[in-house]
């Protein structure tokens, strides 16, 4: 195999690519096989805005000597989603009327820049980050790197398919109500949501301030970890930084008791291949070693209709007041009618919707007690491009049944592919827990992905031979 066959070839693991630098791959040649794999896809829809290759690769040479201990991130290529600021990039939050050029890097992205990582461009999502299906964009809908009759997932569609095509390592999303694991779950990657405040948001343009996080999206777990360990660390300058939440590696447990749907609280609204591969995904966590306890899901289902359903979308609305009034059109009509929804909402809407929410996590506290996890199907069917064509909005809703609950009861989550649904297409489950227990499901997605022996995202590349 010729030289460039090889470098084609090789996978764009944080572990692979290292191996590669030690044998004297230069990470000039690897920035320039980053674009040749971009331009080979051709889908103009992954990318909003390129870094010039030239500067790219400059960057690149730029690093000083190979030193992975030091900089654990040397030489890998990174994807910023389009509401996370890089330096002299524009930031768009797919929204052309909104963009500003951004004069210093997001937090996140300056960590990444300190630990060797090569930014490479920023990414499309639904704009403003308000939607779960990849679809609200005003520019080219991403192509789902697994099936491109699927839709992408959102609202971090661009950064989930660039890492499942292999055109970069990992990439950078958001979460509010499930943007870093739904698209994940879509394209076949890690999604890896951490304990809210444990990253920094300074220089992220927010959609709902109090309930996001930045995300992570990885071929592996290890990777994804190795991101989230960069980038972890209180920012004074960040009103709801929190000291070192959750950045405690943990082993894999030999026990471990994990809550999930119960059979009659369920739901996959008819799609019983979905439902098959969930039982299967379950029997898999069972096989590591938990202990699977049924609940009633029934108030973590009323939680995350208070997201879009309640006074949080009015969070949204604070971002695009000024925009929505002076020039409604430059919104996509779908973001705009969800968003602007906010216009009847009043502060009696928002205590009131307070209040049930403490009532909600009384009683789902009282579930948790004795569990360490619970473990859900990150979605509860799939959908193509042509039924959210057919209808924006219903199917959106349903993308969030076991997602947007998470950020309002401060759960932190990893989404991790499983074996494929019998029909061929992704699957996957989330793994949730308390705030602060980001090592362990790491721990846990880790060994569950492994032992799982898929391909990673839409590559050749499998878990475990990289």
């Amino acid at each position: 195999m010729t030289t460039d066959a090889k470098l084609a070839n090789l996978p764009f693991t944080v572990a692979s690519l290292h191996r590669a630098y030690r044998d004297g791959l230069s990470p000039q040649r690897l920035v320039a096989e980053v674009y040749r794999r971009i331009h080979a896809v051709n889908d103009p829809g992954i990318f909003l805005h390129l870094i010039d290759e030239a500067q790219a690769e400059a960057s690149a040479a730029a690093l000083p000597g190979f030193d992975p201990n030091a900089r654990p991130l040397w030489g890998i290529p990174v994807a910023v989603k389009d509401n996370i600021d890089v330096e002299g990039m524009p930031t768009t939050v797919a929204c052309p009327a909104f963009a500003y050029r951004a004069d210093a890097d997001a937090y996140v992205v300056r960590r990444l820049r300190e630990a060797g990582a090569v930014p490479i461009g920023k990414t499309n999502l639904d704009q403003f980050a308000t939607g779960l299906t990849g679809m609200r964009t005003p520019y080219a809908i991403p192509r789902n790197a697994v099936d491109a009759r699927l839709i992408p997932g959102g609202s971090s569609s661009g950064s989930a398919v660039a890492v499942s095509r292999g055109l970069v390592s990992l990439a950078l999303g958001t979460d509010t109500a499930g943007s870093g694991r739904v698209p994940a779950a879509f394209n076949n990657v890690i999604g890896l949501k951490p304990s809210l405040g444990s990253l920094s948001a300074k220089g992220v343009v927010p959609a709902c301030r109090t309930v996001e996080t930045v995300s992570i999206f990885a071929l592996t777990t290890a990777d994804a970890w190795a991101v989230f360990e960069v980038m972890v660390g209180f920012d004074a300058d960040d009103p709801w930084s929190k000291p070192s939440a959750g950045a405690v590696p943990c082993p894999l447990p030999a026990a471990f008791k994990v809550g999930i749907p119960s059979a009659a609280s369920r739901r996959f609204f008819g799609d019983a291949v979905q439902a098959a591969a969930y039982a299967s995904a379950l029997e898999s966590v069972a096989a590591l070693g938990g202990d699977l306890v049924e609940l009633d899901f029934l108030p973590f289902y009323e939680v995350g209709q208070l997201l879009y359903g309640g006074p949080w979308i009015a969070e949204r609305f604070a971002v695009v007041e000024a925009l929505l009034g002076r020039t409604p059109l430059a919104l996509h009509p779908v973001t705009r009618e969800v968003i602007a929804a906010a216009r009847e909402m009043s502060a009696v809407d928002a205590f009131r919707g307070f209040y049930r929410l403490a009532d909600l996590r009384r009683a789902i506290s009282l579930q948790f007690a004795g569990l360490d996890m619970l473990c859900v199907p990150t979605v509860p069917t799939i959908y193509t491009r042509s039924e959210l064509e057919a209808d924006p909005f219903r199917p959106n809703v349903r993308l969030g049944t076991y997602t947007s609950f998470a950020n309002l009861l401060d759960l932190c989550g990893i989404a991790v592919p499983t074996a494929p649904r019998r029909d061929g297409r992704p699957a996957g489950v989330t793994l949730l827990a308390r705030a602060g227990a980001d090592g362990l499901l790491a721990a846990v997605a880790g060994a569950l992905h492994r032992n799982a022996g898929v391909a990673l995202g839409a590559t050749t590349w499998h878990v475990g031979a990289v």
